[in-house]
């Protein structure tokens, strides 16, 4: 088992209590930071990215091992400063990585999910990519390379670099005086998740701010604004596969109608949000203009159908935890298998919470599926057999009847009176 997968049996049950933690403080102090559909939909974001970096579905066109067989030209001694530096060139590269994600139009799309919520929490932090395929972020860590810094410093680093974003993208905490000046602070990632005009696209570190001071990204939170959070173009649903790939479909889409040949090859590789002029005018998209306007996507989800939603929240992460489990002790394809059934599941209940039909037909997709799956490995659930094979088919049954149930209900609520 991968460092990576060890370390998410530790990671996910401490971000779920501080999550916890944070919606009880934030009650009492009574600054209301959490919508249950879209902590929900931050959660579902996690697992399916987490799902898909274990069965590492990426391409990556220059790695670090590479690199360092053809590029070290001195082994830096000792350890502990082959780690600092290390460190310091993980946030280097996350930093420029990160710019890079927002400022071009193709590589928005790796990142949107990041920025879709319009809350700003702990569970936030959790909203990562699963279009993010194509690596070349080693490119960046030629530095590390000539100096010999071995990978498996890196592939210890990177998951404990990542895990230390979560903990500012919260409200609760105020300015913190003189770390403000050195690292990434809550204050300073709030006003990066804005949309204010006064605070998009500004500071992008990771973890060091200096990164932004340095190369002209800084931007200190204001106290006569308030930073209101989301993306332009609002996504509006709360089913994270869909929001994955929404850009990529505006792009693609106005790639396909644009008139000018040049405009189609050069509208990946502009400023996010360009557009052909052709296409801005007979196909209009929505806008935020006045952040302070904003309208927040909101469904009319009833008490029981969001218990219900947690409730699958809750069985996916149990299919998923199953899943790291023995994830070493079956061949890939059947990893595959088990990663589609996670995904399915996913976009089945994120689409129940958007109240839309196509979660009656994810669960339709994920009964025959599942079935199939355990009728090819000899009634049998990926190693689990017996009464547990019973119990999931009861699960699976049950799932699409309620599913059904609560569409059916909402869709006679919907009907004007």
């Amino acid at each position: 088992m991968s460092f990576y997968i060890q370390s998410l049996f530790i990671a996910i049950p401490i971000f779920s209590i501080l999550i916890i933690i944070e919606w009880i403080v934030s009650k009492n102090v009574k600054i209301k930071i959490n919508r249950s559909a879209d902590v929900i939909s931050s959660l579902s974001s996690g697992m399916s990215n987490i799902t898909k970096d274990s069965l590492k579905l990426s391409v990556v066109l220059v790695s670090y091992g590479w690199l360092t067989e053809h590029l070290t030209i001195y082994k830096l001694e000792p350890i502990w400063l082959a780690v600092g530096l290390a460190f310091v060139v993980q946030d280097f590269t996350g930093y420029w990585m990160h710019r890079l994600n927002h400022r071009v139009n193709i590589f928005w799309n790796r990142h949107v999910i990041h920025h879709s919520s319009e809350e700003f929490n702990l569970s936030c932090a959790l909203r990562q990519s699963i279009s993010e395929t194509i690596h070349f972020s080693a490119l960046l860590m030629i530095p590390a390379a000539l100096l010999g810094i071995p990978k498996s410093i890196f592939s210890i680093l990177a998951p404990i670099h990542l895990f230390m974003q979560f903990w500012y993208h919260t409200r609760l905490i105020n300015k913190m005086g003189w770390l403000e000046k050195i690292i990434v602070t809550p204050s300073h990632h709030r006003v990066h998740h804005a949309i204010n005009p006064e605070y998009i696209d500004r500071n992008y570190g990771q973890i060091l701010i200096v990164w932004d001071k340095i190369f002209g990204s800084f931007q200190p939170e204001l106290e006569n604004i308030e930073p209101v959070y989301g993306i332009l173009r609002p996504a509006k649903t709360w089913n994270p596969i869909l929001i994955n790939f929404k850009h990529l479909w505006q792009l693609i889409q106005d790639a396909y109608h644009t008139q000018n040949i040049w405009d189609k090859f050069r509208i990946w590789f502009m400023p996010t949000g360009w557009r052909p002029k052709d296409i801005k005018l007979k196909f209009p998209l929505h806008i935020i203009e006045d952040p302070y306007k904003q309208k927040k996507y909101h469904t009319n989800l009833s008490t029981s159908l969001t218990i219900w939603s947690f409730f699958q929240q809750f069985i996916g992460m149990v299919f998923m935890f199953h899943f790291f489990y023995i994830l070493h002790q079956q061949d890939p394809i059947t990893n595959y298998f088990y990663g589609i059934f996670i995904i399915i599941h996913i976009f089945s209940f994120t689409s129940a919470m958007d109240q839309n039909k196509y979660s009656i037909i994810a669960e339709l997709i994920k009964l025959f599926f599942s079935i199939s799956l355990i009728y090819t490995y000899s009634f049998t659930w990926f190693g689990l057999k017996g009464i547990n094979i019973y119990l999931i088919i009861f699960y699976l049954i049950i799932s699409l009847l309620i599913t059904t149930y609560f569409f059916s209900k909402n869709k006679i609520n919907l009907k004007p009176s």
